[in-house]
């Protein structure tokens, strides 16, 4: 509908710009105004000419645009271009990596010359930022950008994976390891609220809210990460965690190009969990050490959960080109990901094509990008580890008769893969258009439009003999089925206007924007049991007799609309200075009705330090730049309808009239003043390179503030209907120092070795978390789990760091082996003496450990000789703590039968007491890590069609050097407000090795 509504409008404008009634007394009508030519324009005449490389050899791809005119066109594959000029006109030659060249044509009819690859190609570099790009030099705020040469290449499951290691301050942790199935935690910056979205918005080619499935790793140009606040506050609510941008490839002037990029890889076990074997298990119950009962097996299912021929593979394969009109791009990407687990794996299709046309004398350009994804997720496998590795091993998951044996207490779960599934079928798409027209020199409106859908649907059935089946109460012995389906849907449409112009020294970018964005999502599910056979599946929920107990149904839609306002002004004076002020006005749905509107405000300005005259005899400095910036953003990251009263049902009574009837009361308390939480940042940074440029790099000073967090309180009664409300109350806050560097240790014709280095460290507290209104003085995170009912570890009190954990500080064992601890005076007390109370004042508990590491690092080694390439990739997390949960359940011999640590009778012998959470199992959880070793050769062919082909093996995580004796702690989370709790079920720690292929024709 929008489509013909479009085609009717310019239908339309054609027809009114051709009537009389828009004609002149000559007769001539007002349309003649779309051929307008700027006035005092000079007498254009055609120029020719080739351009070649530093080897003299033709440069194909480069572009050259006329900065009167606005005229453009590149060289073709030998190098040569044409392009009409004036005597007086400005033409610009630029091609990535060479210096940029400019020349007047004068009485020359032919300009021939050699481009040189750029001394600085940093300070040349076109930055993505919020609607727009900017002149790196030109940048006032905290902005980082990594390219396709800085990815990492070891194979990314996900597009984020691409970046772990590679941004200061950038936080990515995968818990579930390398699980084909899951995601990746991001965070940016610390954590900035207590209960809503901490992640970073994801922007992809325009699209806020991004969806990650369609990113394939050779389809990415480059990340931008808008760190700070003046950088990120022109997007407004979404922006508090920080914002990253991702753009896409699209095709470049010049001959066709076709890309082959593929890789193979195989993960081997690196180590795993330390229980005993069948015949330890068995020696210590000879030995009267472990009370349990011995059945005369010798099992370990752990190795029968695991794919031992895994292999993965990925595929992908692009068409590009274009000329001085137009350029395309068209990628196809087969994906198929194979996990350590058993039935845990993933396939997948995708495509993604982008093209960009200019027309009417290049003054109108119309980008279109589609992109849509399809993929089979098995999501029946990846846990029930910690259940294989505490059965007992002398135990058999079989009956004599080779049926599976099925006991109440523990899953079987080798019967579970065979006999119950989990698949889901998911499709994502997205189609996007921008259309831009330069109205004057200088003046150009744009028009963006994105729609995104992401819809799956879910099947699940277990079989009659399955252990869940057989167990259930209310229909032993029948089948279970369920079927669910899921639809996401977004809507954006972008105006924005444009203006850019130079004045001498003085220039000046302005932007002015209107956003529109419509956010639906819809599901629904049905599920039922007793099914007499197993032949159907999911596929008739209807074939067995309704119950009550046994069915059940459900579904559900939700929506929320967003408009703001934007605009953007930046100011250069000289290349030396330079400011920059962006104002949003935003309106949400999902706010109060006394709060749906909030104003988002940055200021920046950056000095060009070695632009100035003093500096000039400063040869050692080659660049220096100091940048400042204050911005807010906001976060609306919580449920569509947090700020509303909603209703639930209530009992079926007998109304008069004999009919019964469903009832519904208020669920939960509106709330018409709910508004924004609202971050304040201010960011100070360096930019500098010195000694001719070897040696190169940033350092970022942050100081960020969250208030009016979000989070539910106890709301009294009456006035309101129930006991809790969720509201704006308490402060949250983070600083820091991010640095940066890179030094070119030796660059010579033939040899060249760099070294990248990447630093940052945080300070997160809650700042306050009560008002006049509203008190609470702590919050309790991270769940400790397993036996004991142990509750939380981490308490986060107002004023004080996330990530604490407070527990008993352990004082030793009494004779009989039974928990001691200090109490608050310092005297040696029973478990039972200990005061476990909320208040400070009061309880025996204490800080005794931080879950947040102090420090990230990483270091890459560049090196490349001849045609050999070779990156050492290290990573590290310092001065943090973990706590062993796995020590503390299966290190205790006391209270269970199943298997055991081997430290159990060792390292934690003394014990004879009950599960305990104290300092015993806090410990250092400081690493480093040989993360990604990659050796490449790249093949010199004598040949004009073949541009590249480059081979390569990567292995990854290879080796971890560390203290800690849980599981790998780069699994475990270090990201939101309950970090630090080793799992007792991991994903397999493996290292993976990966073979592949660049090839471009």
């Amino acid at each position: 509908m929008k489509v013909n509504l479009l085609k009717i409008s310019g239908l339309c404008s054609l027809l009114v710009f051709s009537s009389p009634l828009y004609a002149d007394a000559s007769g001539a009508t007002w349309g003649h105004w779309l051929t307008w030519k700027p006035s005092g324009i000079q007498v254009q005449k055609v120029v020719t000419g080739t351009v070649t490389d530093e080897a003299d050899a033709p440069l194909p791809g480069v572009s050259i645009r006329n900065t009167v005119t606005g005229k453009t066109t590149v060289t073709d594959a030998n190098g040569k271009y044409r392009i009409e000029a004036g005597n007086d006109d400005t033409l610009v030659f630029t091609y990535i990596g060479y210096t940029t060249i400019s020349e007047k044509p004068g009485g020359r009819s032919v300009i021939s010359f050699g481009m040189q690859p750029s001394s600085d190609n940093k300070l040349d570099e076109v930055v993505v930022v919020g609607y727009g790009t900017q002149n790196i030099k030109e940048v006032t705020s905290a902005i980082t950008k990594i390219d396709t040469s800085q990815f990492r290449q070891s194979g990314a499951r996900s597009a984020m994976d691409l970046l772990i290691g590679k941004v200061a301050g950038l936080q990515l942790t995968r818990t579930s390891g390398t699980n084909p199935n899951s995601g990746v935690a991001i965070q940016l910056r610390g954590v900035t609220s207590v209960s809503v979205a901490s992640s970073p918005l994801i922007v992809i080619d325009g699209i806020p809210g991004g969806n990650l499935d369609l990113l394939q790793q050779d389809d990415i140009e480059s990340f931008s990460v808008l760190k700070d606040g003046s950088a990120a506050a022109i997007y407004g609510t979404r922006a508090n965690a920080g914002v990253i941008l991702i753009t896409t490839k699209k095709g470049k002037a010049g001959p066709s190009r076709f890309d082959y990029n593929a890789y193979v890889r195989h993960e081997v076990l690196n180590e795993r969990p330390d229980f005993m074997n069948a015949a330890e298990f068995r020696e210590k119950i000879a030995s009267k050490q472990y009370s349990a009962m011995d059945y005369g097996g010798d099992f370990d299912y752990f190795y029968d959960l695991i794919n031992k021929n895994n292999i993965s593979n990925n595929h992908n394969f692009a068409v590009s080109g274009g000329g001085a009109n137009s350029n395309y791009r068209v990628s196809l990407n087969y994906r198929d990901l194979q996990g350590f687990a058993k039935q845990n794996d993933r396939r997948e299709y995708s495509a993604r094509l982008s093209l960009t046309q200019k027309g009417f004398q290049d003054r109108v350009t119309a980008q279109f990008n589609v992109a849509t994804n399809y993929n089979n997720p098995n999501l029946i496998a990846g846990g029930g580890w910690e259940t294989v590795l505490v059965k007992n091993p002398t135990e058999s998951y079989y009956k004599p008769d080779g049926s599976f044996a099925f006991t109440r207490n523990i899953t079987n779960e080798i019967a579970r893969l065979e006999q119950e599934k989990y698949l889901r079928s998911q499709q994502t798409s997205s189609v996007d258009g921008k259309i831009d027209v330069d109205i004057i020199s200088g003046l150009r409106a744009s028009v963006f439009g994105a729609v995104q859908r992401d819809s799956y649907v879910n099947n699940i059935y277990r079989m009659r003999g399955s252990q869940n089946s057989i167990e259930n109460g209310e229909s032993p012995g029948g089948g279970y089925a369920e079927k669910g389906s899921v639809l996401n849907q977004n809507f954006s449409v972008e105006p924005t206007l444009d203006y850019n112009k130079s004045f001498g020294q003085h220039k000046i970018q302005a932007l002015a924007g209107y956003s529109y964005r419509y956010e639906v999502g819809e599901n629904f599910g049905a599920w039922n049991r007793g099914y007499l056979n197993d032949v159907f599946e999911e596929n008739n929920l209807g074939s067995v007799p309704i119950k009550l107990n046994t069915i059940g149904i459900s579904s559900g839609k939700s929506d929320n609309t967003l408009i703001a306002f934007l605009s953007r002004v930046h100011y250069g004076f000289a290349d030396k200075y330079f400011v920059q002020a962006t104002f949003r006005r935003e309106g949400s749905s999902k706010f109060g009705a006394n709060n749906r509107w909030a104003n988002f405000v940055s200021f920046s300005g950056a000095w060009n330090i070695t632009e100035e005259n003093f500096m000039k005899n400063v040869q050692w400095v080659n660049n220096l730049k100091l940048r400042g910036g204050y911005g807010e953003t906001g976060n609306s990251g919580f449920a569509n309808t947090a700020s509303m009263v909603t209703l639930g049902g209530g009992g079926v009574y007998r109304f008069p009239g004999d009919e019964y009837q469903q009832t519904y009361g208020p669920s939960r308390n509106p709330n018409p003043n709910l508004r924004w939480e609202k971050k304040q940042e201010t960011n100070i940074g360096i930019d500098f390179a010195v000694l001719k440029n070897r040696l190169s790099g940033s350092i970022e000073l942050y100081n960020r503030v969250t208030k009016d967090l979000l989070d539910t309180y106890t709301s009294p009664q009456p006035p309101f209907i129930q006991s809790s409300i969720y509201t704006n109350v308490g402060t949250i806050s983070a600083k820091g120092i991010e640095l940066t560097l890179n030094y070119q240790v030796v660059n010579t014709s033939k040899f060249r070795y760099s070294i990248d280095f990447i630093g940052s460290t945080t300070d997160n507290r809650l700042d306050a978390y009560s008002n006049d209104e509203y008190k609470r003085d702590m919050k309790t995170f991270g769940g400790i789990g397993g036996f004991g009912a142990l509750g939380d570890a981490i308490r986060t009190y107002e004023g004080g760091k996330l990530g604490e954990f407070w527990g008993k500080r352990f004082a030793g064992f009494t004779p009989d082996g039974k928990w001691t601890f200090f109490n608050k005076d310092g005297n040696v007390v029973s478990n039972a003496q200990i005061n476990t109370s909320v208040f400070r004042d009061q309880t025996d508990l204490a800080v005794i450990g931080n879950a947040i590491p102090k420090y990230y690092l990483s270091l890459t080694n560049n090196f490349t000789y001849a045609n050999f390439d070779l990156r050492v990739f290290l990573r590290s997390k310092l001065d943090y703590d973990i706590l062993n949960t796995l020590a503390l359940s299966y290190g205790n011999k006391n209270g269970t039968q199943g298997n055991l640590l081997r430290t159990a009778f060792t390292k934690y012998n003394e014990i004879k007491d009950t599960y305990m959470y104290s300092d015993y199992y806090i410990e250092s959880g400081s690493f480093v890590k040989l993360d990604e070793v990659t050796l490449g050769y790249t093949f010199k062919i004598p040949n004009k069609t073949i541009r590249n082909l480059r081979v390569y093996a990567t292995g990854s995580n290879l080796a971890t050097f560390t203290k800690y004796t849980g599981n790998d702690p780069d699994t475990v989370q270090d990201t939101g407000l309950g970090p630090g709790i080793d799992s007792r079920s991991p994903y397999p720690w493996t290292r993976q090795f990966l073979f592949g292929v660049n090839f471009g024709f």
